[in-house]
């Protein structure tokens, strides 16, 4: 199936008093980008996350946010006694400095010690708390399946557009075909005219050499190649359309090739009307390729 590479999802989640909202966004890129926001307060998070996503996911520039809040109400104030009890000692070893060098301070309050940071927190302040990693997870893993369904319905309307495009690039080689037909007898009765003239104009002509020139024209105008390597690559465009693993790049690569055959077509085609045929075919190609560029 084909995936688009730009997608968006998000989710609320909440645990206690902590709540949470997961964003996901994706975009084309030419290989797997991961830019995640993430707070710190959760340790190890990003490692457990990064990995997730790698594995889902193959191609796209993805920016991940998670955003955490905390209902203040919900939880008392607590000490942390550790804490605490080393910013006391650091307090009195500083009295002890201060009077041994003659200086005096002013005593410190108790509001003094309680404004040093983390001496107080929230009972529900450190987001590590057990379990809360593992429940952000299993909240991700639902957000990814969402980004990913989004990605295959956007996938399966890029699917028809392009399908619709190589259809149209079908029938205009079905066109080049035609009007390199009809320019057959225009380019021989133009040969002819040339080697009359040559023929009259010079003493002595070379017909080994003369023979050369005729088949390296014919050569040089024939494009029986060109429409056989596009028709081979509307039926390859196809069946990349129709697998299950991303395409992308490889489809990237075949609009290249269109391409190629197509400019060739126009400097070999010799006719207004196989020229502009070729026009029309590398202004839809270019339009095929731009679509292109969001498929994984």
């Amino acid at each position: 199936m084909t995936m688009s590479m730009t997608a968006f999802a998000s989710r609320r989640g909440a645990s206690g008093p902590i709540a949470w909202t997961w964003e996901m966004r994706g975009v084309n890129a030419r290989s797997l980008d991961l830019r995640l926001r993430l707070p710190d307060s959760v340790t190890g998070l990003e490692a457990a996350v990064r990995p997730l996503l790698s594995k889902t996911l193959a191609r796209g520039s993805i920016t991940l946010t998670l955003r955490l809040s905390r209902d203040e109400g919900a939880s008392d104030l607590a000490l942390d006694e550790a804490h605490l009890g080393r910013v006391l000692g650091a307090l009195a070893r500083i009295e002890d400095r201060a009077a041994a060098t003659g200086h005096s301070l002013a005593p410190a309050t108790a509001a003094d010690v309680l404004a040093v940071r983390g001496v107080v927190a929230s009972a529900g302040d450190e987001a590590e708390e057990e379990g809360l990693q593992d429940v952000l997870i299993e909240d991700l893993r639902a957000l990814l399946g969402d980004f990913v369904a989004m990605r295959e319905t956007e996938g399966r309307a890029l699917s028809r557009l392009i399908e619709g495009q190589l259809g149209t690039i079908a029938g205009l080689v079905d066109r080049a075909e035609e009007a390199a037909e009809g320019r057959r007898e225009e380019t021989r009765a133009a040969v002819s005219a040339a080697l009359a003239r040559v023929m009259e104009e010079a003493a002595e002509v070379d017909e080994d050499r003369v023979a050369q020139e005729l088949a390296l024209i014919a050569v040089k105008q024939d494009v029986t190649e060109e429409i056989d390597r596009l028709r081979a690559h509307v039926e390859a465009a196809r069946a990349l359309l129709e697998e299950d693993k991303p395409a992308g790049r490889r489809l990237d690569f075949l609009a290249q090739e269109f391409n190629r055959e197509a400019n060739t077509l126009c400097s070999k085609s010799q006719s207004k009307a196989l020229t502009a045929v070729g026009l029309e075919l590398k202004a839809v190609i270019e339009q095929m390729r731009e679509q292109i560029q969001n498929v994984e």
